[in-house]
């Protein structure tokens, strides 16, 4: 295999993601973020988006990285999937990870692959005693592989399953206890299943193991109809975020305190000033609990 480009040899510093407001990665805003006078508390990017060797996406993500905290978050690993872990995606990932040395990894409850096919959705799985196994084996050896704890986030849903035995909070929270991993709250996720399925966001939350959460994500929302005619939420990342989910994220800082906060916007992506202003709001929300006592939170279990 020939030598990696100089660029992929260097080691980056400040890994630390600092407990303020950050935006996910889109190539578009890259020279608007390196010259605006705010300075994004961080950037997070897809992995997948990054598992090639090289070419533009690797430059400007480098100059990006010289200059801010970077988090990596997946949308691959299947670790909620019934087929093993893709070894090879695996493989890339941790090149992903080597190369840019995140302060985070994380990814979602979720799986996407069956039997050699790639499904561009992030599905649900029932809680059960089995898939809380196969999660909890899969997430211990991604965490081995990369040689470090990765946190896993809370899945938006739009139906339920019969078979499951144990609630979503506690299903998360033994996954976290088994495997050592962390936590990624995305709390517009709540606000949608929590819609869908007719429950309040709020005892959601307070079931929830928030002293484990390691950085939260917020998005907009937008109504669809489902195939029974009913209004339903879907997660969109296409606009700002909702009112009612600012008012969650409020009440779940105020209770453990600043920690890293994404901005997510996937689709419709607007300039760049719409989308720091979103941050900026979370910042201010950031710095208003800057002196709030954060819940411990449990170091990662290794071995």
């Amino acid at each position: 295999m020939p030598n990696a480009p100089q660029s992929t040899q260097r080691s980056f510093g400040g890994a630390t993601i600092p407990p303020r407001a950050g935006a996910g990665l889109k190539t578009a805003h890259v020279d608007a973020i390196l010259s605006d006078s705010y300075r994004i508390g961080f950037l997070e990017i897809h992995a997948e988006n990054y598992m090639g060797d090289g070419g533009p996406p690797h430059r400007a993500l480098g100059a990006i990285r010289e200059n801010f905290p970077l988090s990596v978050h997946g949308v691959g690993l299947s670790i909620g999937g019934e087929d093993g872990l893709d070894k090879t995606h695996v493989a890339r990932l941790k090149k992903v990870v080597d190369r840019y040395e995140p302060g985070l990894v994380s990814e979602h409850l979720a799986w996407s692959t069956h039997d050699n096919s790639y499904y561009n959705d992030l599905l649900p799985a029932p809680y059960d005693e089995a898939t809380l196994a196969r999660v909890c084996r899969h997430i211990e050896q991604v965490q081995e592989a990369l040689g470090r704890q990765i946190l896993l986030e809370n899945p938006s849903t739009y139906v339920q399953f019969e078979q499951s035995t144990i609630s979503e909070a506690d299903f998360i929270r033994q996954i976290a206890v088994r495997t050592g991993c962390g936590l990624l709250l995305d709390i517009n996720n709540v606000f949608v299943s929590a819609t869908n399925h007719g429950y309040e966001p709020l005892a959601y939350l307070e079931d929830f193991p928030l002293g484990r959460v390691q950085e939260i994500h917020l998005a907009g929302h937008a109504p669809d109809v489902d195939d029974e005619g009913d209004v339903i939420l879907i997660d969109s990342h296409d606009r700002p975020v909702d009112d009612r989910v600012w008012g969650l994220y409020e009440t779940v800082i105020g209770r453990i305190g600043s920690i890293p906060t994404l901005i997510e916007w996937d689709t419709d992506i607007p300039e760049w000033p719409i989308l720091r202003n979103e941050a900026m709001m979370a910042d201010r929300i950031l710095e208003a609990h800057a002196g709030a006592v954060p819940s411990p939170r449990p170091r990662a279990a290794r071995g």
